[in-house]
């Protein structure tokens, strides 16, 4: 059925369709779509324009009903689109002050020009987009200035900073001792110094480390855009911070524009060693302590450089043609050069072979030394604290102790004497009272080093003891009543093979020596081929040869020596004119004959003359030397008088019957002739520092006879002063049995961080708020490591600064500071920081180009230079008291640890931080930097290390 229909429904359709053709013919099945197409577009048409009208319509009921009406607001956005944009209103006025305003307005323009403008006028004209940044930097500054004025600067800049500084270098201490301690040769040792520092600065700091931004360029550009946006946010006003696009161009201008280039410049070591160049410009190099530095330097880069350069200078010189005098001149410095190369190429195969040589060791085991008499080992500050402890590891503390302690007895009882016969002069009777002070200091004396409880005990011979117990309770004491036994007690110590003669055999000795700068480096006794090269006119045989060869040259029967003054001459050096003597040396031997020339003041000659009269007081009556001249000294006539007085004088010093008469006195004079700058022995400052070891004896006897020659109403008080000072020497042997005997059997050590800590704490309850010398006293421990030697010395130190810092400006010293930092912050002198700043950054008002780096041979040379400059101004009066090789190594420290940019830069960012947690105390900046630091790997792996070496206990 469905077959059906289908087939009737085809039919249908199929003869429909054919009469619909027969019909209408065959074009109308066109039509008719065209038709239905027509239909179909006019039905729209007739709707969009009905449904247009009726939307209209019922969009005004709505914007009636709901929303506020737009006709008025789109004519006056163009009315205001069309108005001219009226100028922005900017206040000059910064801090306060015009003088600081001035230089500061022309940094802002300068940094807006230079960093903005020149991208930013291609995009746009609208000039008040930079308006509003250059609003916003003032009102910055503004708010800065207003923070700065209310801060106190005095405790960041006396104290903060120096513990900073301290702190730096006790790490920089630190990782140099851990690094030779592991021993091996590291092929960048300079990259592992660096790792271990920041190693050892986390387990000193506990909570922060700096590696991150130190070394790595990225994280440091974080942490300043970090840095600046903080201080924006404190500075800026909430609505221009809250401007994203203004606020990032600032940011990005004060990190990367003014920041980041300062902050690497101030870290950069060439420009550092080049600014110490120029802080000590006025003084000039000397032979000695060049060729100490290259003897000493460890960088092959340093002696490559100095020998480059020595080569290039010996090549120009060859080159030269000269004749007649100048001759001998050239042939001098070609001679001065050949011996620089000689010890540069020395060094340099001894370093690449890595058969570095400890000259103490190297001197321990070679056999001759310089001998130093006991007598002068006890009044030395440097030589006595090595005999203290060998003393210390041998038993004999207590004869040494005891003979300090009766030196200091005596000098207190001199002065109490002597003050009390003044007093009795005077009609003021205190007899009984001194005496029974001089009685229990004599009794405390006796009781502490010689009677039968004393421990550890002086032993000497029981019936002086005897009699020194019946002098003590039958007579009243004098200053003399130990004399005796000190005697014994110094005869002991001399004789005794425990004591001085194995002393003299002991590697302290050796260290003393070199302490006291007699201890010359025995392998630079000349080169491996037997040459000679001479510096100056000097043999190198000359020129190192060691203090014992010297002192022990006149013994030799063989050994001549021959000096006279050749010449004289005028010489004018930075404006100071002085008159400078040629001295012709001969010396001659059985194999050889050597002649040099050297030159010396009459300052020279009065100096040399001082120390051996001190040494030899039997020379006093026999040398005189010719006197000083204050006008007319450098008159031709009066020149040749004094070089022929000289000349009396040298020849008489070397005579034959002289040298036999005093065999010590070799040393010094070989020492003055040899030719080398001239280092002069202990001025007036120095011979005060020995009142420390022979306790205040010439001071006391200036107290007294000043205590003679002053008013009455005067004296009570100048009395005061020296009882004081007679009790304080009195405290000498407590002290010293304090320090001594209550930690055997090693001497204790004023060493208070055993671990790591910070350097920050009070030195002392007296000397805290002393600033000056809370100062001195933090840097030279540091710098010079006092707090590794023995109490006794660096008490004495302590007392020395503290005395010298008294006499020099009194209680008022403090004051003095405090107003030298309130002028370090006035207007002035902040203005000139800006205007320096100003001109460095944009000379002439156009931006600086990026200085290029300078050669690598120029800056190794640099190095040599201001390592050169600095021990050349280190004074002999610092190194009579705490030792030469002592003051040699703290200062090159020093300088070492300016050579690192990394560590450099560590030190920059620890002061820019100390600076904002003092400027905004109530900001919360140390947590900030813990934070900002807290991505640290040395400090990951330290927690690591903290908590895996805390899991056990906390098991347990």
């Amino acid at each position: 059925s469905c077959l059906q229909t289908s087939l009737s429904i085809w039919g249908w359709g199929s003869l429909g369709l054919v009469l619909f053709l027969v019909t209408f013919g065959p074009f109308a099945i066109f039509y008719f779509a065209f038709y239905i197409l027509c239909f179909v577009g006019g039905g729209f048409v007739v709707t969009l324009l009905f449904g247009k009208s009726n939307s209209e319509k019922y969009l005004e009921q709505c914007e009636q009903s709901f929303l506020p009406c737009m006709s008025v607001g789109i004519p006056k956005c163009i009315e205001e689109m069309k108005r001219e944009a009226r100028p922005i209103k900017i206040d000059r006025r910064l801090t306060g002050a015009n003088i600081i305003d001035e230089p500061l307005q022309q940094v802002i323009q300068f940094s807006l020009r230079d960093y903005v403008q020149y991208w930013y006028y291609t995009l746009s004209d609208d000039e008040s987009f930079l308006l509003e940044i250059r609003q916003a930097l003032q009102y910055a500054l503004v708010q800065f200035s207003a923070r700065s004025k209310e801060t106190d600067w005095q405790p960041y800049f006396t104290t903060r900073l120096v513990d900073d500084f301290g702190t730096h270098l006790r790490v920089f201490r630190k990782a140099q001792q851990r690094l030779a301690e592991k021993g091996d040769q590291m092929k960048d040792q300079a990259e592992e110094l660096v790792d271990t520092f920041f190693e050892v600065e986390v387990e000193m700091e506990k909570e922060v480390c700096r590696d991150l931004v130190c070394t790595s360029p990225k994280d440091e550009e974080g942490f300043l855009r970090d840095l600046c946006e903080v201080l924006l946010y404190i500075l800026l006003p909430p609505g221009d911070f809250q401007n994203k696009i203004m606020r990032y161009f600032v940011r990005e201008i004060l990190s990367r524009g003014i920041l980041l280039p300062l902050i690497n410049q101030l870290s950069d070591p060439d420009y550092i060693n080049q600014y110490v160049i120029w802080m000590i410009r006025d003084s000039n190099c000397n032979y000695e302590a060049f060729m100490n530095i290259i003897k000493l330097s460890d960088n092959i880069g340093e002696l490559e450089a100095v020998k480059d350069k020595a080569s290039e200078e010996l090549q120009y010189l060859r080159s030269l043609d000269t004749a007649g005098d100048d001759i001998n001149t050239i042939k001098n410095q070609i001679n001065s050069l050949l011996y620089v190369i000689k010890v540069c190429d020395s060094r340099i195969q001894r370093l690449q072979s890595g058969k570095e040589i400890d000259t103490v060791k190297l001197a321990a085991n070679f056999g001759k030394l310089c001998t130093v008499p006991l007598d002068h080992i006890l009044v030395d500050n440097v030589a006595l604290q090595f005999f203290m402890d060998y003393m210390q590891q041998t038993g004999g503390q207590a004869h040494l102790f005891f003979w300090m302690t009766v030196e200091g007895y005596r000098v207190t009882a001199q002065q109490q004497l002597e003050v009390l016969q003044s007093r009795q002069k005077d009609g003021k009777h205190q007899t009984n009272q001194t005496k029974g002070l001089l009685r229990a200091a004599a009794f405390g004396v006796y009781e502490q080093y010689l009677s039968e409880k004393a421990s550890p005990r002086v032993n000497i011979d029981d019936n002086l003891v005897a009699k020194l117990a019946e002098t003590l309770n039958h007579e009243d004491p004098t200053p003399e009543i130990f004399d005796d036994i000190q005697r014994k007690v110094y005869e002991l110590m001399l004789r005794d093979e425990r004591f001085y003669p194995s002393f003299k055999q002991n590697v302290l000795y050796v260290r003393m020596l070199a302490e006291l700068d007699m201890l010359k480096d025995p392998s630079f006794r000349g080169s491996d081929d037997g040459e000679g090269e001479s510096f100056n006119g000097s043999p190198t045989g000359s020129i190192n040869l060691s203090l014992d060869d010297l002192s022990n040259g006149p013994s030799d029967e063989t050994v001549q020596l021959h000096a006279y003054i050749s010449d004289t001459g005028v010489c004018n050096d930075h404006g100071k004119t002085y008159a400078l003597y040629a001295i012709t040396v001969h010396r001659r031997s059985a194999n050889s004959e050597e002649m040099w020339k050297t030159y010396r003041r009459y300052s020279d000659f009065h100096d040399f003359h001082m120390r051996i009269t001190e040494q030899f007081e039997n020379l006093a009556n026999i040398l005189k030397l010719p006197g000083k001249k204050t006008f007319n000294n450098m008159d031709r006539e009066f020149l040749e008088k004094r070089k022929k007085d000289l000349n009396a004088y040298l020849q008489l010093l070397l005579n034959p019957e002289m040298m036999k008469a005093s065999p010590a006195l070799a040393h010094y004079v070989y020492d003055f002739l040899e030719n080398k700058a001239y280092s002069k022995g202990k001025g007036d400052f120095a011979r005060k520092m020995d009142t420390f070891v022979n306790p205040l004896r010439n001071s006391m006897r200036n107290v007294s006879n000043a205590v003679k020659s002053i008013p009455d109403s005067l004296a009570e008080g100048m009395t005061k002063m020296s009882d004081n000072m007679g009790k304080m020497s009195e405290r000498l042997g407590q002290d010293i049995k304090q320090s001594f005997f209550k930690v055997p059997p090693l001497m204790q050590k004023t060493y208070s961080d055993p671990d790591h800590c910070r350097v920050a704490a009070p030195i002392d309850d007296n000397v805290d708020d002393n600033i000056p010398l809370r100062v001195m006293l933090l840097l030279m421990d540091e710098v010079f490591d006092l707090k590794e030697r023995n109490q006794w010395l660096r008490r004495n130190i302590k007392n020395l600064l503290q005395q010298l810092i008294r006499a020099t400006y009194g209680d008022t010293i403090n004051r003095k500071i405090v107003d030298h930092v309130d002028w370090m912050t006035s207007p002035e002198q902040v203005a000139d920081a800006v205007k320096r700043f100003r001109d460095a950054f944009w000379p002439n008002g156009i931006l600086a180009e990026t200085v290029p780096r300078r050669d690598k041979a120029i800056r190794m040379r640099t190095r040599v230079a201001g390592k050169t400059k600095l021990l050349e101004v280190m004074p002999d009066e610092l190194k009579h008291i705490i030792g030469a090789e002592t003051t040699r190594k703290g200062i090159l420290r020093v300088f070492e640890m300016f050579q690192h940019s990394q560590l450099n830069k560590r030190m920059v960012y620890v002061f820019l931080e100390r600076f904002l947690e003092t400027l905004f105390p109530q900001n919360k900046f140390p947590e900030l930097f813990n934070k900002l630091h807290s991505r640290s790997k040395q400090m990951q792996r330290y927690k690591q290390r903290l908590h895996s070496t805390q899991a056990p206990s906390l098991q347990k």
